[in-house]
């Protein structure tokens, strides 16, 4: 990977923290800051039971991501949910997860009657 991808990936780890604080997660932080990037930690620290990939792209393999995430969430033990927050230049942040774990997070969201 070269320098400027690296950066890249650095400032997206960095905006994200910055969208989750902005909406309250204030404990939120790039995991290499704290403890240098060890194997299968997220890319991001903070959000409870949550396995965070970030990727800040033009060009994502989606499912790739994914099932990064997945394995490094497995790799970790525990239920952490495994999410891939991802962007594109001028785009706003998607949050991409699987079917299953949207509808489990979404019926404990208080939002079902």
């Amino acid at each position: 990977m070269g320098k400027f991808s690296r950066d890249k990936g650095k400032r997206g780890e960095r905006e994200f923290c910055d969208l989750c604080k902005k909406c309250g997660f204030e404990g939120v932080h790039r995991t290499s800051q704290f403890c240098g990037k060890t194997g299968a930690a997220g890319d991001v620290e903070g959000l409870a039971n949550i396995h965070v990939e970030v990727k800040n792209t033009e060009r994502l393999r989606l499912r790739d991501a994914l099932e990064q995430s997945e394995r490094d969430a497995a790799a970790q033990g525990g239920n952490n949910i495994p999410i891939v927050a991802h962007k594109a230049n001028g785009k706003p942040w998607l949050v991409t997860l699987t079917a299953e774990d949207f509808l489990y997070v979404y019926g404990r969201s208080g939002l079902v009657e």
